[in-house]
């Protein structure tokens, strides 16, 4: 095991620039796994690692020393503790990085059964929150556009809790041509229509468009949907043919998990 101490040490810079750049992290086709969650979730997919990054407190892990017998020889370098602080964005470390090459999916959407597909979504904790809810569901692949957070960036792999692993995930996709592409029915929600989330049959082959948080979705993706369906909330009152809105709308995170789950439903009847 080697010890690095120096700032100017060449691995410490390179994963320092892992660390911090989406541009450094697609150009090397490689990112940082943070904490033993994230490590195990990787390893029950079987997929190696490069490189065990740790700091003292992890050599003192019983957890992590259980775990590292199992894993087959694999270079491993302890950082001095400030050193290893600068590659964690916790503010207490967890003592834990892996060093992995970035899956690659197929490009087809042709055989997906169940996916979602992601546009512009910008904040890193709502995509990966999506993402561990769309494993959680059973989905089988995410199409993101490029306006959307990366999502093999520190801050979305901890939200997703492991999830990235669970499904096929394609970035920089052309949402348009991935929903031509589509073998079964895109939904999309939508507070401007009469059918609600649980009126939808959402068995078969399916496919959920979400949009930005802000903005949602655009008009050429609304269009490419086959159903636009709305989420019934409490907070909204009906008087006669009018609507008060008390609660504006859901988080996209929620909203998604909402979709995603009531399909889950649905589809294990």
């Amino acid at each position: 095991m080697k010890h690095i101490t120096s700032r100017d040490n060449p691995f410490f810079k390179t994963l320092l620039k892992l660390a911090s750049s989406a541009k450094q992290r697609h150009e090397a086709g490689q990112t940082l796994l943070d904490g033993i969650h994230l490590l195990q979730a990787y390893l029950a997919v079987e997929k190696p690692i490069q490189h065990l990054i740790i700091n003292e407190a992890a050599l003192h892990n019983s957890e992590f020393a259980t775990l590292l017998k199992k894993i087959p020889a694999v270079p491993l370098t302890q950082f001095s503790d400030n050193l290893f602080a600068e590659l964690s964005e916790l503010k207490t470390p967890s003592g834990i990085l892996a060093l992995i090459d970035i899956p690659t999916a197929a490009a087809t959407s042709a055989r997906n059964k169940f996916c979602l597909l992601l546009e512009d979504i910008q904040d890193p904790g709502n995509v990966g929150s999506i993402i561990r809810s769309a494993a959680g569901a059973g989905c089988d692949a995410i199409f993101l556009s490029k306006g959307c957070a990366d999502v093999w960036s520190p801050k979305v792999l901890r939200a997703a809790m492991g999830g990235h692993f669970a499904l096929a995930i394609h970035e920089s996709a052309n949402l348009l041509s991935v929903a031509q592409a589509l073998p079964g029915k895109l939904f999309a929600t939508s507070p401007h229509t009469t059918i609600n989330l649980y009126q939808a049959d959402l068995r078969g082959e399916i496919a959920f468009a979400i949009g930005n948080e802000g903005a949602g979705l655009s008009q050429d993706l609304l269009a490419a949907a086959h159903q636009l369906v709305s989420i019934p909330m409490a907070g909204n009152l009906k008087s006669g043919n009018s609507t008060t809105h008390k609660v504006e709308s859901l988080n996209v995170a929620a909203a998604t998990a909402v979709c995603l789950f009531e399909a889950a439903r649905q589809r294990s009847r």
